[in-house]
């Protein structure tokens, strides 16, 4: 598949001069050309929809929000088999549905699936409305299925590429702690602390511990420097000509490398972050025959 550039979100979909009128105004249907009502009962869920879990709380607050005022912004959708599929507004829709409305102003667009993956997208994490579990799969989905860079993500969702890498090391956490994570039980700050300890058992001994005795941030740190202070001991020092060629092959292949040695053999441990990633490890190194 060729690179793919991301679009602007919601920019994408709905045009400047639409958002900016609707930015400090009620919506109404008749102020804006290709805005209609569509039957509520016609309305898919987006089968690329990021988010797996909706605060009920929220969207009661949401709904009760538009008994009151109205929809300040409409829902976006497409055209699928007869019905429509949501594009952007998943919690507007749903909270319409909390309220019986009949029917919902929409936006209605016509885009691939691609398209409709990566506006999706997109247009939560612009929102900040993603825990960060939900950021990290939804960033992994852009990077294999539109074969992008970080870069490209940092640069469409106005982040730094080393702050997409954070978040994308939290799917290496075991699941009980992403789950925590996605609860909020547990902060991210808390999550990347874990993650300098490489036992999975250790990981979850240590989420343990944080959550039973309500650790800070600073404290879980502080604990996961004692706990790989102590595995440095029990491991047996670096060969300085392995360290050399860990230092050679990290530069050839861009990303971290760890020799690890055994009595008898050992391995080598590549580290991507996608199937893009993973590629280009394989590229390189099919290049080096």
């Amino acid at each position: 598949m060729s690179k793919r550039v991301l679009g602007r979100g919601l920019g994408a979909l709905i045009s400047d001069k639409a958002q900016s009128s609707e930015k400090n105004q009620i919506f109404d249907s008749t102020m804006h050309i290709g805005i209609t009502n569509i039957p509520i009962d016609k309305v898919k869920a987006n089968k690329y929809q990021p988010r797996e879990d909706f605060d009920q709380e929220a969207l009661k607050e949401l709904a009760a929000s538009i008994k009151e005022k109205g929809f300040i912004q409409p829902v976006v959708v497409r055209v699928r088999e007869g019905d429509y599929e949501l594009i952007a507004g998943e919690r507007r829709f749903r909270a319409a549905k909390l309220l019986n409305l009949t029917d919902v102003p929409a936006i209605v667009k016509d885009v691939s699936d691609l398209d409709s993956l990566e506006l999706s997208i997109i247009e939560n994490v612009q929102r900040e409305d993603l825990n960060p579990i939900d950021q990290a799969k939804a960033y992994k989905r852009l990077l294999d299925e539109f074969n992008i860079t970080q870069e490209d993500i940092a640069d469409a969702i106005g982040k730094d590429r080393a702050t997409v890498a954070n978040i994308l090391r939290l799917l290496k956490l075991p699941q009980k702690i992403q789950e925590y994570v996605s609860r909020g039980t547990v902060s991210m700050g808390h999550a990347r602390a874990m993650l300098s300890v490489h036992n999975e058992s250790e990981q979850l001994r240590l989420c343990t511990k944080v959550i039973k005795n309500d650790l800070s941030v600073r404290e879980t740190e502080k604990y996961t420097k004692k706990m790989t202070s102590v595995h440095k001991k029990k491991v047996v020092e670096q060969d300085p000509n392995l360290t050399a060629v860990e230092e050679e092959l990290r530069e050839v292949l861009g990303t971290k490398i760890r020799i690890i040695k055994a009595k008898k053999g050992g391995r080598i441990e590549i580290e991507f972050y996608s199937d893009a990633d993973l590629e280009n490890i394989i590229t390189l190194l099919k290049s080096k025959r």
